[in-house]
């Protein structure tokens, strides 16, 4: 995850609701988590499990402050599947997991409150 703009900024321009259907967000299973020493902030590599349509894959993500490798295994997470893959360094990002800043900028995961079908698209 990376934030360019400040998180308590007013919000964005007005868009159509054409602009927002653009914008993929699933949900998937956390499948797998490891440490990401490389990254130049720290994060950790995910897989995450979308399903059968969109499949399993992977994303760095600056999650450190708030979570363990090992809480996140089995997690639903919210992520942005239609972006184009980061590469980080020796890592390839494939989907863009979403988050909020807490009172400190570090990231909280966005997460459904009732456990969802994996694949499932935001609306």
């Amino acid at each position: 995850m990376h934030m360019s703009h400040d998180p308590l900024a007013p919000a964005e321009a007005p868009i159509g609701f054409d602009d927002f259907l653009k914008v993929d967000i699933r949900v998937g299973t956390i499948v797998a988590a490891e440490p990401f020493p490389e990254a130049r902030k720290p994060a950790l590599k995910l897989v995450i499990d979308f399903g059968a349509t969109i499949g399993t894959k992977r994303s760095s993500a600056q999650v450190t402050e708030h979570y363990a490798t090992d809480t996140l295994i089995g997690r639903q997470v919210a992520a942005v599947v239609n972006f184009p893959p980061r590469q980080i360094g020796k890592f390839l990002s494939e989907v863009l997991t979403l988050g909020f800043p807490d009172a400190d900028g570090a990231v909280v995961l966005f997460a459904p409150d009732q456990q969802v079908p994996d694949g499932g698209r935001l609306f």
